[in-house]
C-alpha cells in the first residue's frame, strides 16, 4: 500500500467493481417507480440533523470514489485482489438477494424475509463490501478510508430509517427489531423493557 494513491486509466481499474453500484442505483430507478420510492428516502420521513449532514456527506462522497475508481488500477495477480474479488462477489450477491426480497414485498408490510432475516440493512451492507472489495483489490489506503467515513455515515441513515418504520409499521417491526442484528455479524443488543 503506497502513501501516494495511483491514478492511471486503466481498462483493468476499479471502476470494474463499482460499475456495479451505479447500475443498481439508476436501475431501481428506471425499472419501477414504485420500489424506487420505497428504496429511496420517504417524503415523510422526519430525518433528524446527523441523518441530514450524513446525507451531503455521504452522496458526495459516493460520487468522488465512483469516479476516482476509473483512474485506480486493481493488482491483478496479487493475494489481495483475489480476497478482493471474493469480498465483492459476496457483496454482490447479497445485495441482489436483498433487492429482489426489498422487491418482493408488500408495500404495506416491513421486509423481514431472506437476507433480512440476517441484517436489518443488508443493502447497506453489500455496499459497505464493495467499497472494502475496491480499496483490497487495489491496495488502496484512500478506499479503505473511504469505507470507515462511510460505514459512520450510513449508521445515522439506519437509525433515522428504523425509527421510520417503527412509525409506519408499529408493533410488527419492533418484533423484526428485537430479532434481527442492525448488521450481519455483530451480536444483537437485547434491551430491557
Amino acid at each position: 500500500m503506497s502513501l501516494v494513491p495511483a491514478f492511471e486509466i486503466g481498462l483493468w481499474n476499479a471502476w470494474i467493481f463499482m460499475i456495479w453500484l451505479v447500475i443498481h442505483n439508476f436501475g431501481i430507478r428506471i425499472l419501477s417507480k414504485e420500489l424506487y420510492q420505497r428504496a429511496g428516502e420517504p417524503p415523510d420521513m422526519k430525518a433528524t440533523c446527523a441523518h441530514r449532514i450524513a446525507s451531503y456527506i455521504s452522496m458526495p462522497l459516493w460520487l468522488m470514489t465512483t469516479a476516482y475508481s476509473i483512474f485506480l488500477p486493481l493488482q491483478i495477480g496479487t493475494t489481495w485482489f483475489y480476497t478482493g474479488l471474493a469480498v465483492f462477489l459476496l457483496g454482490l450477491i447479497m445485495n441482489i438477494f436483498a433487492t429482489f426480497n426489498f422487491a418482493a414485498t408488500p408495500m404495506n408490510k416491513p421486509v423481514t424475509k431472506g437476507i433480512y432475516r440476517y441484517s436489518r440493512h443488508p443493502i447497506y451492507v453489500a455496499i459497505l463490501l464493495t467499497y472494502l472489495s475496491v480499496g483490497m483489490a487495489s491496495v488502496s489506503w484512500i478506499f479503505l478510508l473511504a469505507v470507515i467515513i462511510w460505514a459512520v455515515l450510513v449508521s445515522f441513515s439506519a437509525i433515522d430509517e428504523e425509527r421510520y418504520c417503527l412509525e409506519k409499521y408499529g408493533e410488527a417491526y419492533r418484533d423484526y427489531m428485537n430479532r434481527t442484528p442492525r448488521w450481519i455479524g455483530v451480536p444483537k443488543i437485547v434491551k430491557s423493557k
